[in-house]
């Protein structure tokens, strides 16, 4: 994990030239994503102004899960909604408080090729080891493989740590080609993909069509991890990590050594409490079961609401059921 660092240290000094691009690619050769990863919450105050101390408070938490790194300004942590100052300090906040071993992903895709570029070099002097790359949506109608394989090219070609695609159909109401991920895994500074859509036969040709180059997939939900560790997948970026996190990466541990019917039965368990916190009810639910787990999930920022009395009975009724609560 040092020797990342260094070289990312390395390629922000010699900016985007040909030496900061080679001492990139050199880092995405050897970046290692095995593992699980919480995308983890924004907390914030009563006034919405995001709340450092409780989020310090969040990663000492989770400095005792053995997970590889994590996921900064993700979905789950309502990046939309944060200015840009925010999300740079977020992350900044992150990796002082986490140790030097776990990787600090973190999330820089914007509507612009030119912003995405910009926020990826704050990210990278923040003290991220990779960043999360969404593709841009709003004209979703003309981002064709194209268009998508070019901004992600001039963004790994520009950035000094290594890139990591994010496809998240339910939020971007667009799916990344599976031509635009097989040509762009060919690219020196992609290290991989963590693909949220859930079609375990597009990921399986994924892992197939790219095991020539280093590209690593990594599962978007904790749903489907079992599946997605059988047709190849080396970890996932999980919602529900945040506050079960040491059992996915129990799960992780079943299907690494193989022992697939003790994996079965703890997947099983997680499909309920996974969808209430992903695609039934979302980040607000997410944040609820934070703080029944002993975490500070708190309140989302406007406009997103709070959960109704009968959203979050069913939602303890999803983590009861399973055992969880």
């Amino acid at each position: 994990m040092l020797r990342v660092r260094a070289w990312r240290a390395l390629g922000s000094l010699c900016g985007g030239g040909r030496r900061g691009r080679a001492h990139a690619a050199a880092a995405a050769a050897r970046l290692d994503l095995s593992g699980i990863y919480p995308p983890i919450a924004t907390p914030f105050t009563a006034k919405e102004d995001v709340d450092y101390r409780a989020l310090e408070g969040n990663l000492l938490k989770y400095a005792k899960v053995p997970f590889k790194g994590l996921v900064v300004q993700g979905s789950n942590g309502e990046y939309p909604y944060l200015t840009e100052e925010e999300r740079v300090e977020v992350v900044r906040t992150v990796r002082r408080s986490l140790p030097a071993d776990k990787l600090l992903l973190a999330g820089s895709g914007c509507e612009s090729t030119r912003a995405t570029i910009h926020l990826t070099e704050k990210m990278a002097a923040a003290g991220a080891d990779a960043v999360l790359v969404v593709n841009p949506c709003f004209y979703k109608g003309k981002m064709d493989s194209r268009a998508l394989i070019q901004h992600f090219t001039q963004v790994a070609d520009s950035s000094a740590v290594p890139v990591v695609l994010y496809s998240v159909p339910a939020n971007t109401g667009l799916e990344l080609p599976l031509d635009a991920v097989v040509q762009l895994a060919q690219h020196p500074n992609i290290a991989g993909l963590k693909d949220s859509g859930g079609d375990i036969t597009r990921m399986s040709l994924i892992v197939y069509r790219t095991q020539a180059q280093s590209f690593q997939v990594l599962a978007g939900s904790a749903g489907f991890l079992m599946a997605a560790y059988c047709v190849g997948a080396v970890g996932g970026v999980c919602a529900l990590a945040n506050v079960l996190g040491r059992e996915l990466c129990e799960l992780e541990r079943l299907c690494v050594s193989g022992r697939w019917d003790e994996a079965k039965a703890l997947q099983q368990r997680l499909v309920e409490p996974n969808a209430a916190v992903t695609r039934k009810l979302g980040v607000p639910a997410l944040k609820q079961a934070m703080e029944w787990f002993g975490f500070h999930g708190g309140a989302c920022r406007s406009p997103l609401q709070p959960l109704s009395e009968a959203e979050t009975q069913q939602l303890r009724r999803d983590f009861t059921t399973n055992g969880w609560l």
